[in-house]
């Protein structure tokens, strides 16, 4: 049964489906009871539809979320109003979102950003000094970074690493998350998984490896996370 479920599991949260879920947390209680009035306003034949959206089994379709924000415009416009008092920035569109190509291997590899379309944006109060966002892929950062999840990333140009933090980095050909330990030589770093538990017989999955800093092309500080909704 559990193995059902992670196999209905999108692979690909889209970003209407990403705003949706952060409206929906927002205005559930305040703008509408429950699942069963909102199936109502947004014409689903099931409150289950919207359990599956929420659970990241189903996108949204944009019309729907189009009714949505329209019938709720006042609701969305007062939490607007009560973040105000967060320094933001003017006409903040939000930051850009990117999809990413994964290819398999003993690590998360990105290949393919493109880095002048992106596919949507993610806007909410704290993430205003953030460069752009990221799916995760894979599970060598399980449980604080879930595969689906979105990441939003403020790169570090000066390449300072505060040991024990996550990081997006670009390194050789890879592109991947990992914890960075203050590594034993000056000028090294240690790239950690938090997925301790898989094995590949008697030696780590995601073995942790040594990196040099000076070879780090970008280096992106994760600095807020969308998780997945799992229940």
């Amino acid at each position: 049964m559990e193995d059902q479920k992670k196999a209905n599991k999108l692979k690909r949260v889209r970003p209407e489906t990403l705003e949706f879920i952060i409206l929906y947390n927002q205005l559930r209680g305040r703008a509408f009871k429950g699942n069963a009035e909102l199936a109502e306003v947004l014409g689903f034949n099931s409150p289950a539809s919207i359990t599956e959206i929420i659970k990241s089994r189903q996108n949204i379709d944009p019309d729907k979320l189009r009714i949505f924000k329209e019938n709720y415009k006042e609701s969305i416009n007062s939490v607007k109003s009560a973040f105000n008092k967060f320094p933001t920035v003017q006409n903040f569109e939000g930051i850009p979102m990117y999809e990413v190509v994964v290819t398999a291997s003993g690590v998360e590899v990105y290949k393919d950003i493109n880095d002048t379309t992106p596919i949507g944006h993610m806007n909410f109060p704290g993430i205003e000094d953030c460069d752009f966002a990221l799916p995760v892929w894979g599970h060598s950062m399980y449980p604080y970074l879930e595969n689906g999840s979105w990441v939003a990333l403020k790169e570090i140009h000066d390449k300072k690493i505060l040991p024990g933090e996550v990081y997006y980095i670009e390194w050789g050909d890879y592109r991947m998350y990992k914890r960075l330990l203050a590594g034993d030589r000056e000028g090294e770093v240690i790239a950690h998984s938090d997925n301790v538990t898989e094995m590949v017989g008697n030696r780590l999955k995601y073995a942790p490896f040594v990196i040099r800093i000076d070879e780090i092309k970008k280096l992106c500080l994760v600095k807020d996370i969308h998780k997945k909704h799992n229940h």
